[in-house]
């Protein structure tokens, strides 16, 4: 089958959290099955295009609506791995997509408002006849309204929308007059079946507009999909899912193993797996090499070497992520006779801020590490050199550190909810056999929960190295790849074009 994926991120060129990531392995994946499969983003200024392959203008003079007139567009298209990207570049006066960001502008609501309406523009006057068109997140919600109420009118009839929210949080609120200046009537929309927002009644919902249009709705986790039909976990849009349940399914997220792989990282100093005991000469990529990285990592880090586990955190550092949290897990490290070790950085400056105080209070400290920017070397070091891995999230759509942490041998403690809850299974608490558990899990985010897991994880590192070796080689072992989620996409893609 053919299909087109419309998105605001995709890595490794665009990327700024796990959006990209989902759109780069289920694309792939789809494509390695055998299905035409297209990627449409905007051309960012500020974009790695170092790691696009054959970039061609291939369209030069693509005329798009916005603000009662028409703008010229310019589409490139380029192969990111062996993917077919169009990359549409605005030549409205405004140069929504020249700003050296992706998001944190005033208009973003503007600027993918338009390249929504430009997306589908290029499919229509492209002539382009995909089965499916997938859209996520608020940045191309509206392509679903657009599609069938404009462009399903002008004859591009054939596709079906199939739309996946990767975090309710964001919603994508504005006011009737914005999506005028796409062509859309606004007033028509501010109405309960449509678009008006389910509490602020003179706001439209760009998300809900998206769950109400589109043919199938999807979420990043079977636990996500069940907490965004509760006032708890909805953010306002949990009427909505439920009235539309009959269409909506939550899906894991994959990860891709070509990248993450400790049998074949090229940022490692040495590669390691899950197997005991070499099958030839040859053969020394055993999991004994992880205390190598190990090493490795604290002369890194001028962490002290000596009997203690590592504790590793990557993370944006924004509320979701459990802030507090991460913070007291810094001070009971170097109070219980272990490392901790953290990678991420904040847009928000409170918190920036914060961090960064906390980097000059332990300097000098022999135990703890804290890098307050990126660097994507590092980060594979500290997933290969951590003991145990924290994801301390007060929510968490699906998560992807703590699948990486664990084909890494760094044993995750994650907070019980959303998909850290469909992928972590508690060694002492999950009720499943000791094969099939891989971590340690707590209920509620505060002090006390973190603690109590922390307490069994380490102690258990000291004084039960055996169950310790065998946990890690159980979490090494299980496939998260996106072979099983792509398939489940499949099948709704499949189901959707039996309908016609």
């Amino acid at each position: 089958m053919f299909i087109i994926h419309i998105a605001s991120e995709l890595a490794p060129i665009a990327k700024v959290g796990g959006l990209a990531d989902v759109t780069l392995g289920l694309c792939r994946e789809l494509s390695w099955k055998g299905h035409d499969t297209d990627i449409i983003i905007p051309k960012y200024d500020c974009m790695n295009s170092n790691d696009v392959r054959d970039c061609t203008i291939h369209m030069s003079n693509l005329m798009s609506f916005y603000e009662g007139k028409w703008y010229s567009n310019t589409v490139w298209m380029g192969w990111v791995e062996n993917l077919k990207v169009y990359f549409i570049e605005p030549h409205n006066p405004t140069y929504f997509f020249n700003r050296g960001c992706y998001y944190g502008c005033e208009d973003d609501l503007e600027r993918y408002l338009y390249f929504s309406r430009t997306a589908l523009e290029f499919i229509h006057k492209k002539q382009l006849s995909p089965d499916i068109i997938h859209l996520h997140d608020w940045q191309t919600a509206v392509v679903a309204p657009l599609f069938k109420d404009i462009y399903f009118e002008l004859g591009l009839n054939k596709p079906k929308i199939v739309f996946t929210i990767h975090n309710i949080e964001y919603q994508g609120k504005c006011k009737t007059a914005d999506l005028d200046k796409i062509g859309l009537d606004g007033k028509k929309y501010l109405v309960p079946e449509k678009l008006q927002d389910n509490f602020e009644k003179d706001t439209l919902n760009l998300l809900k507009g998206a769950i109400v249009y589109s043919d199938y709705v999807t979420t990043v986790s079977p636990n996500y999909a069940k907490e965004v039909t509760t006032p708890q976990g909805g953010r306002g849009l949990e009427g909505t899912l439920v009235h539309y349940e009959n269409k909506f399914s939550g899906i894991l997220n994959g990860i891709d193993y070509s990248y993450w792989n400790p049998e074949i990282d090229r940022y490692l100093p040495a590669h390691f797996s899950s197997r005991e005991i070499p099958a030839n000469k040859k053969d020394r990529n055993t999991l004994d090499k992880k205390a190598y990285i190990k090493m490795v990592l604290r002369e890194e880090l001028q962490l002290e070497d000596s009997h203690r586990p590592i504790i590793g955190c990557i993370a944006r550092l924004v509320p979701q992520k459990g802030i507090d949290l991460i913070e007291h897990t810094i001070k009971y490290a170097t109070e219980n006779h272990a490392q901790f070790a953290l990678l991420g950085s904040s847009p928000i400056p409170s918190i920036a801020d914060k961090f960064h105080k906390l980097k000059q209070k332990y300097v000098d400290h022999p135990h703890v590490s804290l890098t307050l920017h990126h660097q994507e070397e590092l980060a594979h070091n500290i997933y290969a050199g951590s003991d145990l891995f924290i994801v301390p999230s007060l929510f968490e759509p699906c998560g992807l550190t703590q699948m990486i942490a664990l084909k890494y041998g760094a044993i995750p403690i994650v907070r019980k909810t959303g998909g850290l809850a469909d992928t972590i299974f508690d060694v002492d608490y999950s009720g499943k056999a000791f094969e099939d558990t891989n971590g340690y899990t707590f209920d509620y985010p505060d002090i006390q929960g973190i603690e109590s897991a922390l307490n069994r994880a380490i102690d258990c590192w000291f004084h039960q190295p055996d169950k310790w070796r065998h946990l890690m080689i159980n979490g090494m072992n299980i496939d998260f790849s996106w072979n099983h989620p792509s398939d489940q996409y499949l099948e709704i893609y499949q189901k959707l074009i039996n309908r016609t």
